[in-house]
């Protein structure tokens, strides 16, 4: 017999194994946000050649050349400072935020103690907690993480809970016939039932630690992107405010992406 040849993609498929990763995150791009993106490039072109006579001092809405040219500038050492941050405490908030929602799911008296602490804990202004974190704490390092740790984990902990709760009746009664130990039920059952809304949920926290994190650099640190738009602010350079800016974004959207990633390789089997 003749020896396999490789079958020719048909009008129907793309030969997606010759495509760079840099096409791929391309076209995995709507055509409406392509758009969306180009147009709001285009008016602030315009208002940067208008703002003048329109009252607005011209360093206010500087144009794209000015822009790109702070994005030159950008240092990838308060890049990474300000990623390893972010991920470190998110992961210190998941473990935190899940074994807390665990203790509640299993006790109800915890839970009526604990619920409303997480709710007054939620409640706490941002601002607030970084006063809080000057006033009790030396170590710059300290105060980022503490900040970030104690507005995220009370959300992973709500979230949790509520999917905890929304697992069916049936299948608990089900994989509790088996006689298992506390260990495998949540293994077996709780951890992938709640798997999505874990997911969604690291997707709602990264956008608000992308946030956050940036008013804790603000005060006392002297790495990460906030100390850089902090300076930029003082040096009145809007070009740079909005060239980190863009930063901040690209640097959600990457984020959001590997999400992605990891959803559709964990969640295969809904595919």
């Amino acid at each position: 017999m003749p020896p396999d040849e490789p079958r020719p993609a048909t009008p129907f498929e793309e030969p997606i194994f010759e495509r760079s990763p840099r096409s791929l995150m391309i076209s995995s791009l709507p055509r409406e946000t392509i758009i969306s993106i180009v147009l709001f490039a285009a008016v602030w072109q315009v208002m940067s050649y208008l703002a003048p006579s329109l009252g607005i001092p011209a360093f206010a809405i500087p144009g794209l050349g000015r822009i790109a040219e702070s994005l030159t500038k950008i240092t990838l050492l308060d890049v990474a400072v300000t990623l390893g941050r972010v991920l470190l405490s998110l992961v210190v908030s998941f473990v935190i935020g899940l074994l807390v929602a665990v203790l509640m799911y299993l006790s109800e008296s915890v839970e009526k103690y604990l619920r409303p602490m997480v709710r007054i804990l939620m409640a706490v202004p941002v601002v607030s907690w970084i006063l809080f974190a000057v006033l009790w704490f030396k170590g710059v390092e300290f105060r980022i993480v503490f900040v970030l740790v104690v507005v995220c984990a009370p959300v992973f902990t709500v979230d949790a809970l509520d999917n905890m709760r929304e697992v069916s009746r049936d299948l608990k009664q089900m994989i509790r016939s088996f006689r298992p130990t506390p260990f495998q039920f949540f293994h077996k059952l709780m951890l992938p039932a709640i798997t999505p809304g874990i997911i969604t949920s690291w997707k709602i926290t990264l956008s608000l630690a992308i946030r956050v994190v940036t008013i804790a650099e603000l005060v006392g640190a002297v790495t990460g992107i906030g100390h850089q738009l902090s300076v930029a602010q003082e040096l009145f350079s809007v070009a740079d405010v909005f060239a980190w800016t863009l930063v901040l974004v690209v640097l959600l959207f990457f984020l959001e992406a590997l999400l992605v990633r990891l959803e559709t390789h964990v969640l295969r089997w809904r595919a």
